[in-house]
């Protein structure tokens, strides 16, 4: 029993520091954003992600979610998108991306149905895009 108390202080501790870490990278990119274009990007894109994504989506599509954290792992993971949107006509794909750099210069993607900013990655934030998009098939290319 004391086995398993120790593990979920350490998973408990563990969770605490991740979160408090993605608190203060966001405090830091909001900073930056009044001097720096892309940190601007990125912040002005993470507020409008959850309209975006509850505006576009329609109900009862199957879809496939792909991220892609920069523009060059879209370029690596162009030809599974390439492939899916020709094998998977049906499915509707939702590409999202991390960094301004990728989003910016793909969020008019025709091979994508959806082109979104991956919201902040919190427990909550995780549950909630995972309950709005409800993806068939996940795909990360790293």
């Amino acid at each position: 029993m004391k086995n398993v108390k120790s593990k979920k202080s350490i998973i408990f501790r563990m969770r605490f520091f991740y979160s408090l870490g993605i608190f203060l990278y966001g405090f830091a990119v909001r900073c930056a954003a009044l001097y720096n274009p892309k940190a601007k990007l990125w912040v002005d894109g993470q507020k409008e992600v959850w309209r975006r994504i509850q505006t576009y989506l329609k109900p009862h599509e199957e879809r496939i979610w792909i991220h892609c954290a920069s523009l060059g792992e879209f370029e690596q993971g162009r030809p599974v998108l390439e492939f899916l949107k020709k094998d998977c006509p049906d499915k509707k794909i939702i590409l999202t991306f991390f960094s301004p750099s990728g989003y910016e210069k793909k969020k008019n993607e025709p091979l994508a149905d959806y082109v979104f900013y991956l919201p902040n990655d919190t427990v909550d934030n995780a549950c909630k895009f995972i309950t709005l998009i409800q993806p068939q098939l996940a795909i990360f290319v790293k």
